[in-house]
Parts: structure tokens; C-alpha cells; sequence
């Protein structure tokens, strides 16, 4: 049951069952467009999820909400801290067709938009949840599922650990790294919006006025040269591109009119950056750089984080891939770095994956297999066997 599913002809008549149930699943849950904009389909996707795990004996399902985002736990009545915790998030990104939340498969992967982030995952934490379950009654795994990842956080895994007290003895999220790839450690974040105010006038007559978008992108242009001064970004680096990072995402003013200097413009910068840097430095940094005539306003942050996998579930996925392990560092972030805030171990990594957050994505589901295979066996070791 744990050989490594590299192709169709590989797979036993249980893994093709699975990889039914697993697909059948994942897209089902792609259908409901649990988007940012959409709180009633976010809880669409909640009831179908609790009429998926409900019936099963000695598991309660608790619902937590925090500002209008949602959050399931289900755990065995025994304990409120589970040895190992499956988490995922519902959410995915809006796209401009609202048409386009449908799946397709194709040459053995499933596309769709969320179909590897994170549905296909998600399918594989249910599926995994209800089996163990059922085939171990009390087995001290537990499920969260958040709603808000993809705009922090901070209402989903931030609020079940720091308000609603969830604990566990060590995390699996599938949101990172990939098949045979271990996330160790990921960059810290820093969102930010920089405003520059100004002083509006006719654009026939710019010399009566202080344009304010001018002088927001010349600090911003001085910005950006200081990180391409100091880390050149590199797109053919095999080392995870592990440096400091800037990147503009979006200008406003207030202006609807093309003949008007801006008396205000804003900026959005979505900075990445390792150890030793810190939001604090970043933010201290940015500051001396911008000047004292830049607001600068905090969106999220988040600071870098070692993961701390477990070595048994690095063991564990080598043996049932029959491939090397690879430790990486991500330069993108996740729910992991709250569990890591709170000292708790966090395993991350996936399926095969790929165009993320583009209408296209897709995960493999031979690979849903595999990794679900991964997590079974790992799980019984720490939890049943040992």
C-alpha cells in the first residue's frame, strides 16, 4: 500500500481506488469558490466538509470565527492537544472570470483554480482524517481548516493558537516545498503601504502644485535600487534565492481626473527576507531610506522561521518515493510560521503542484496518492506503532 505511485501502471487496485476518491473529492471542493468576496461559499464549503466528517465515532467538530472568517478543528473527544495535526485553508484566490471555478483533468492532473493550492490537499487531509479515524478509533490526530490564509492569516491559524488555545504536538501543512522536497525554513514578510502627500493643482500649471505621486516614486525608485545594490536578484540561483527581496504591486491616487497634480499617492511593497533580518530592522531600514516625508503602514508581517521537520517524516518520504530527500527554504510564506511562533514543529511539504494562483493550476494525483501515503505511514509510526 506504500509503494511509491510514479505512474498509472505502478498503482495497485487501492491506490486507483484512492486516487478516485481523492479526485472525486478535490474536485467537488474546487467547484465552491471559497474566495475572499464570497463568505457564503466559504461556508458552502464548511457544511460540505462537516457532512463529510461528521458520523465518525469519538471525533467532535468545533467551529471558531473571528471577524467574519471561519475556522473548523476536529480532533478525538479525548484530548485537546492531538500528537500530530493535519491543517489546510478553503480559501483561494479571486479570479476576474467568476466563471472559471471548474476543473478539468488532463495527462494525469487535475486543473482548476485552488487545485494545488490547497484543494487536492485538502482532499488528502479529509480522506486521511476519516480512514485513520475509523481504522484507529482515538488516534490522537486532529483537522483544522482555516479560511483566510491567502490574506494572512491572521483570523484563521493566528487566532486558533493565540485566542482559541489550539495545540498539537507537531503540524503537518501541505502548502510548500514539494513531493520530495522538506521545507527547514521560510523568509519573514512585510507588507507594506507607503503614502506621500503633496499638494494638488491644474497639470497644465505642474509649478503651482506638489506632485505626490512624483515624489512617492522617487523615494520608491531609491527604495529598489537600494535592495538591487545590495541583493541582486539572481533568476538563475539554485540557492533558493535566499536574500532580501522588493517587489512594487501597486500605485494609487486619489485623482479620477487626468489634469489634476495628485495631492496623495500610495504605494504597496511586498518585501521577503531571511535571518538574521527582522520586521523590525526592515521596517527601521525602509524608513531611513524613504524619508521623513513617507507614512509607512504595516500591512502583515511576519518574521523569518525554522520549521523543524521531523526527521522520521523525511525518512519516511524517501522510502515510499524511492527519491532523495532535498531540504529547501522557501521564499514564500505560510500558516506554519504561527505554529512556530508557539514552538510547535512543523512538517510542509505537497504534491506535485504547479501555476499556482493562475486559472490553469494543477496538482498530480498520482502524487496526491503518494503524499497521502506518506502522511499514512508517518502517522502510524508516531501515533499507532510507537
Amino acid at each position: 500500500a506504500f509503494a511509491a505511485t510514479a505512474g498509472k501502471n505502478s498503482m495497485t487496485s487501492d491506490d486507483k481506488e484512492l486516487a478516485s476518491r481523492l479526485t472525486a473529492l478535490t474536485r467537488d471542493l474546487i467547484l465552491i469558490p471559497t474566495t475572499d468576496s464570497r463568505p457564503v461559499e466559504r461556508e458552502r464549503c464548511f457544511e460540505f466538509i462537516q457532512n463529510h466528517l461528521e458520523g465518525l465515532d469519538g471525533v467532535h467538530l468545533t467551529y471558531h470565527e473571528s471577524n467574519g472568517y471561519r475556522s473548523l478543528v476536529a480532533g478525538p473527544l479525548t484530548s485537546d492537544a492531538p500528537g500530530i495535526l493535519l491543517c489546510g485553508h478553503i480559501d483561494v484566490i479571486e479570479h476576474p472570470d467568476p466563471d472559471s471555478y471548474h476543473s478539468t483533468i488532463r495527462d494525469g492532473r487535475i486543473y482548476g483554480p485552488g487545485a494545488g493550492d490547497m484543494k487536492g490537499a485538502d482532499a488528502v487531509m479529509l480522506d486521511l482524517f476519516r480512514t485513520l479515524h475509523a481504522q484507529h478509533p482515538g488516534i490522537s490526530l486532529g483537522l483544522a481548516l482555516t479560511s483566510d490564509e491567502e490574506i494572512g492569516g491572521t483570523d484563521g491559524v493566528r487566532f486558533l493558537i493565540e485566542e482559541a488555545d489550539l495545540k498539537a504536538g507537531i503540524v503537518i501543512v501541505p502548502d510548500g516545498g514539494s513531493l520530495n522536497e522538506v521545507t527547514i525554513e521560510e523568509k519573514g514578510v512585510l507588507h507594506l503601504r507607503v503614502r506621500r502627500h503633496g499638494h494638488s493643482a491644474h497639470g497644465a500649471r505642474p509649478w503651482l502644485g506638489t506632485n505626490a505621486l512624483e515624489l512617492l516614486l522617487e523615494r520608491i525608485a531609491a527604495l529598489r535600487s537600494y535592495f538591487a545594490e545590495n541583493w541582486p536578484i539572481d533568476k538563475s540561483a539554485d540557492h533558493g534565492h535566499w536574500y532580501p527581496t522588493c517587489s512594487l504591486n501597486i500605485v494609487e491616487t486619489p485623482n479620477e481626473s487626468s489634469n489634476r497634480i495628485p495631492s496623495e499617492a500610495s504605494a504597496t511593497l511586498d518585501i521577503r527576507f531571511p535571518p538574521p533580518h527582522t520586521v523590525g530592522a526592515m521596517l527601521d531600514n525602509i524608513g531611513s531610506i524613504l524619508g521623513a516625508d513617507c507614512y509607512l503602514e504595516p500591512l502583515m508581517t511576519a518574521e523569518a522561521c525554522h520549521l523543524d521537520p521531523d526527521p522520521l517524516f523525511c525518512e519516511i518520504t524517501e522510502s515510499v518515493t524511492g527519491s532523495p530527500v532535498k531540504l529547501i527554504r522557501a521564499a514564500g510564506a505560510s500558516d506554519s510560521r504561527f505554529f512556530r511562533k508557539a514552538g510547535i514543529p512543523v512538517n510542509l511539504s505537497r504534491p506535485l503542484v504547479g501555476n499556482l494562483h493562475s486559472e490553469d493550476e494543477w496538482i498530480n494525483i498520482d502524487s496526491m496518492v503518494t503524499y497521502y501515503q506518506i502522511c499514512q505511514r508517518y502517522i502510524e509510526q508516531k501515533l499507532v506503532i510507537s
